[in-house]
């Protein structure tokens, strides 16, 4: 059901897309613009289409790939000596199990001592939870299965899948945008203007438009760290959730304060107003906790 209701939702934004554009450009005669030009509009929005999707979901496709090659994620072995990690993996099961998941996710450890843990993978069925030797070090085993928690809400959630069809959409619309401001500059001012620069002139507004993507894609992200709060706290329990929270506040904070680079990587911030936050994937903590506590 969940399948259907991806594939669903992919084949309806993208007709959505195709509409709102085709409509928005008959409205302003955009079109026959184009057209006397020699630019078939149509074809061009299911060209920045197929490629913008394209590139998005074949990112998605490598997501798992990538996390163990450039994040040195090794898989736990589910019958490893190590009784730390034995637990992480015992429990990284018991907690899928009981968010309905059939196929239990890989489990995996990356050496950093920053506190992070994510959830990657193309479906649900194969999905990858990974998380830093710093968490282990840092929290302890109620606040890592909050965090536990929080990622199997990504996956059972579907968010992967989400986030990379709304990025698919923003590549489209931007390189859809920086090829239409392209040809009406560079038409209007001089017919003969050289290929090159007409490229140069189109990755200049791609680089501009996806900006602007971005504060979007943020925005998406930031709303689905709510909901994957709220999972956790289901799954693993409120006060674990809550806790660790409580647990990354401080240890941010004290970051901050001495301008540790690996939060700021990852975009988490405790300060809840500043302009960055707009292009931040993850809500203020403070936010998250309060969130939590009143829901509850």
């Amino acid at each position: 059901m969940r399948i259907a209701k991806r594939v669903l939702l992919f084949i309806a934004v993208n007709i959505l897309v195709v509409l709102t554009l085709s409509i928005t450009l008959n409205i302003l005669g955009v079109g026959s613009y184009l057209t006397a030009y020699g630019i078939d509009y149509k074809a061009l929005i299911y060209f920045c289409l197929i490629w913008g999707m394209g590139g998005s979901f074949i990112s998605l496709a490598m997501s798992k790939m990538m996390a163990k090659w450039f994040m040195g994620v090794k898989v736990i072995s589910p019958d490893t000596s190590d009784s730390t990690l034995r637990w992480l993996v015992d429990t990284v099961y018991r907690i899928s199990r009981d968010a309905g998941m059939n196929k239990m996710p890989e489990v995996g450890i990356y050496m950093s001592r920053e506190v992070n843990a994510f959830a990657t993978g193309a479906t649900k069925n194969r999905a990858l939870v990974a998380v830093s030797a710093g968490l282990l070090e840092t929290m302890d085993r109620d606040e890592i299965e909050g965090v536990l928690g929080h990622e199997i809400s990504h996956i059972v959630n579907g968010d992967m899948v989400t986030m990379a069809l709304l990025q698919g959409v923003i590549n489209a619309i931007v390189m859809f945008l920086a090829r239409i401001i392209t040809f009406a500059i560079t038409s209007r001012r001089d017919e003969n203007t050289s290929p090159w620069a007409r490229i140069l002139i189109i990755n200049i507004f791609e680089i501009i438009l996806s900006f602007f993507g971005m504060i979007v894609l943020a925005w998406f992200s930031r709303i689905r760290e709510f909901s994957a709060d709220e999972g956790g706290a289901r799954l693993a329990g409120k006060d674990k959730m809550i806790a660790a929270l409580r647990k990354l506040q401080r240890t941010v904070s004290r970051a901050e304060m001495t301008n540790a680079q690996s939060f700021k990587a990852f975009k988490i911030s405790s300060k809840p107003s500043s302009i960055m936050n707009l292009f931040s994937t993850h809500p203020p903590l403070e936010k998250r906790i309060r969130h939590l506590e009143e829901m509850f």
